[in-house]
């Protein structure tokens, strides 16, 4: 399936985001240091969906960084409603990994008019500031700002940190020292002292307010997005779906296609029923 990229210019930034196949748009973000070929590596859309991903700012092909006080979850989901309307879509199937999950979850809740189902995977936050298992990131912020992203990547694998994480969910520890191989680690390191700061704006008793089918992704042994917060959004969205991810440090080939097969049994569920989106032709 062919995969096009393109720009389109916003709040003094030029966004890129990607997309492949054609029908009703799923927009599914990616996570904190990925981009869209995070997503794009992981789904790819049924007949009948369009599949869509904005680099958030910071991430990615959208550049430059613009002010480091926008690099925020509202600000993400305000970057990607200026996208829909570039677009002209009025209504979409929103979700996003992580980072993209709690952007996913933020618009739904401010814009719900737009949302037609909501993916939300591997949640990391819920409805406070996150503590426990964030202070890592602020530790790689630091290595890089002090020693670049190179020797900042020698000295975390060296770290207690690291070889704690290591032990407790490899996945984690592989994630974490990628954030130090990105081509502009450095020019963008502020989204890692800043995102794992977020504050969700929405109490989770809203949760129970989202009226749209809902699809909840995680997995176990993964410290950084725990089962128990996917267990707690499926309990309190709605008619929730809870699907169970094999873990990446368990088989990254299984995780991918449990990924791919939860995303596109939900998407085809949805065209079963006439009230949510057109039927596949």
């Amino acid at each position: 399936m062919t995969t096009t990229s393109h720009y389109f210019e916003h709040d003094g930034l030029r966004f890129h985001y990607r997309e492949s196949g054609s029908g009703f748009p799923f927009v599914f973000q990616h996570g904190l240091g990925g981009d869209s070929t995070q997503t794009f590596g992981l789904v790819s859309p049924p007949p009948g969906f369009r599949l869509i991903t904005l680099d958030c700012r910071g991430h990615g092909d959208t550049r430059p960084l613009g002010p480091e006080a926008k690099l925020s979850i509202p600000q993400f989901a305000d970057d990607l409603s200026a996208l829909l309307d570039h677009l002209h879509l009025e209504q979409i199937v929103l979700g996003g990994i992580s980072m993209g999950a709690a952007t996913a979850l933020h618009a739904v809740l401010t814009w719900p008019e737009r949302v037609r189902g909501l993916v939300l995977s591997r949640p990391a936050w819920l409805d406070e500031v996150r503590t426990a298992g964030f202070e890592v990131f602020g530790f790689i912020a630091q290595l890089i700002r002090r020693y670049g992203a190179f020797q900042g990547a020698i000295r975390f694998q060296e770290s207690p940190e690291y070889q704690s994480l290591r032990e407790k969910s490899p996945d984690n520890a592989l994630s974490l020292l990628a954030q130090f191989a990105h081509p502009r680690a450095e020019e963008t390191v502020a989204k890692l002292e800043r995102i794992p700061r977020h504050q969700p704006a929405h109490r989770a008793a809203l949760w129970a307010g989202i009226r749209v089918p809902t699809l909840i992704l995680g997995n176990r042994d993964d410290l950084i997005h725990p089962w128990e917060f996917a267990v707690e959004y499926a309990r309190r969205i709605p008619g929730a779906e809870l699907g169970e991810l094999t873990p990446k440090s368990t088989s990254l080939e299984r995780y991918t296609s449990d990924t791919q097969r939860f995303v596109t049994e939900f998407l085809v569920k949805l065209t079963t029923h006439s009230n949510i989106i057109p039927s596949i032709p």
